[in-house]
C-alpha cells in the first residue's frame, strides 16, 4: 500500500530539511512537522512511523524516491 502524504506534509518536512542542512533547525519547525505527521497519520488511518519515514526518504532523497515511483508505474503498467 503507497503512503498518502499531502502539500502540507512536504512543504513542513522541506522546510526542516532546509534548517537542517543550514544547522538552524528550530524546536518550533520540528515540533511543527511532527504534529502534522501525527495528525495525518491519524486522519488517514495510517502508521505514524511510516508517514514519517516516506515523508523523509521523499524530501531527503529526491532521486532515489523518484527511481522508485518510476519503477513502480513501470511495474503497474505491465499489469
Amino acid at each position: 500500500m503507497a503512503i498518502e502524504l499531502n502539500d502540507e506534509l512536504i512543504q513542513l518536512e522541506t522546510q526542516a530539511w532546509a534548517e537542517i542542512q543550514a544547522k538552524e533547525l528550530t524546536v518550533a519547525t520540528a515540533a511543527a512537522v511532527q504534529a502534522a505527521i501525527v495528525a495525518h497519520a491519524e486522519a488517514t488511518k495510517q502508521s505514524r512511523y511510516d508517514v514519517e519515514m516516506e515523508l523523509k526518504f521523499r524530501i531527503r532523497n529526491p532521486e532515489a524516491y523518484e527511481e522508485r515511483e518510476r519503477k513502480r508505474r513501470e511495474a503497474a503498467a505491465k499489469k
